[in-house]
Formats: structure tokens, sequence, C-alpha cells
């Protein structure tokens, strides 16, 4: 996994709520294995629409997605983070996440960032006046900078925030326990002995 510390990037405004797992990457790819490039299928569906915000030019190089509250609802399809990390997006701001989404999100190098309801309407505000702003996450400062230079605080898990910094997935993290596990190991063999 790639470590998560500071991320400055043009930020795709989605001033819609309730964005399910179901937009994000439709079903009928769920069955692909996962060395596929599942940023291929991201809104695959309403991207199809030439008017859906993802198509114009100055969200391309988008790092960052700006959403209404309840972002990622419905299935429990992890696939729908594959989707936005495959594409190269890190992170997302939004009201609220949907629960599965979100913890499916940590635990694959993608962070989601809940802001207050007004504070997420007036960064949409600005990225649509500025199409192609730019925002900053400072993870381990625990801060997001609008595109006015506005900084707002943000909350997050101390495992989930020590994962992404480092980098590490679930089982990579217990792999840096090693030397712990191999000695509480060999300490019951002894016991046992």
């Amino acid at each position: 996994m790639e470590p998560f510390t500071h991320l400055s990037a043009v930020a795709l405004p989605l001033a819609r709520a309730n964005v399910d797992t179901d937009q994000i990457v439709p079903a009928r790819y769920l069955q692909k294995p996962r060395s596929d490039n599942f940023g291929d299928y991201l809104f695959r569906d309403v991207r199809e629409d030439p008017a859906f915000v993802f198509n114009r030019d100055a969200y391309r190089g988008a790092r960052i997605v700006v959403a209404e509250r309840n972002f990622g609802c419905g299935s429990s399809r992890e696939h729908a983070v594959w989707a936005l990390y495959d594409h190269g997006f890190r992170a997302a701001i939004a009201p609220s996440f949907g629960d599965i989404f979100a913890t499916n999100a940590m635990k694959n190098g993608f962070l989601p960032i809940v802001l207050p309801e007004a504070t997420v309407t007036q960064l949409l505000e600005q990225l649509d006046a500025r199409a192609g702003a730019r925002i900053v996450v400072d993870l381990p400062a625990q801060v997001v900078r609008a595109p006015d230079g506005v900084e707002h605080a943000f909350e997050i898990d101390a495992f989930a925030k020590h994962c992404l910094i480092e980098g590490l997935d679930e089982i990579s993290y217990t792999l840096t326990l090693l030397p712990e596990i191999e000695a509480y190991e060999a300490r019951i063999e002894k016991d046992i002995a």
C-alpha cells in the first residue's frame, strides 16, 4: 500500500447525496480479478451522461472527491474503493460515508474524511467556482486546506491513521509485530515443555 501523509490535488466536486457503490462501480464488473484496473470501471454508467462532472477536462487528474452525505452507501463491495484507488483517487471528503465503504477505504489506502455538511457545501461551491482547484490534505496534522486557504480539522481513528501514514494493510501491520509474535510463541513452547 502506498503511504499517505500529504496530498495536494485537484478535487472533483460530486454534488450528489447517496452516491452508492453501484454508481461507483457497477455490479457487472465485480467478477473481474483484482489484478484488473478497476479504475476503468469507475462511474462507468453515470459517466455516460456527457454532463457528468467526472467527464470535464478540469477534473481528469483529480485525486480527491468531495461529495454530499452518505458517499459509498449501498452494498459492501470493496470493488468501489478499488475503482477509486485504481483511477488515482486517494481521498474523499463528505459529511458522512457508508460504514462498510469507510472501513474498506482505510484498509485499502484510501482516506475518507468526514467534515460538517456546511463545510462540505462551501468546498463544493469553491470547486464549482474554480474548476480544477486544489485541496490539500495533511493526514499527520488531520487538516484539510480548502482552495480559499481555510483549514478544517478532521478526526480519524489512531490505528487507521498509523496504517495509512506507514502504508500498511492489516497483514503488513501484523508482520511488523513478527519479533514479538515469535518471542511470545517461544515463551509458550518453553512453558509447555
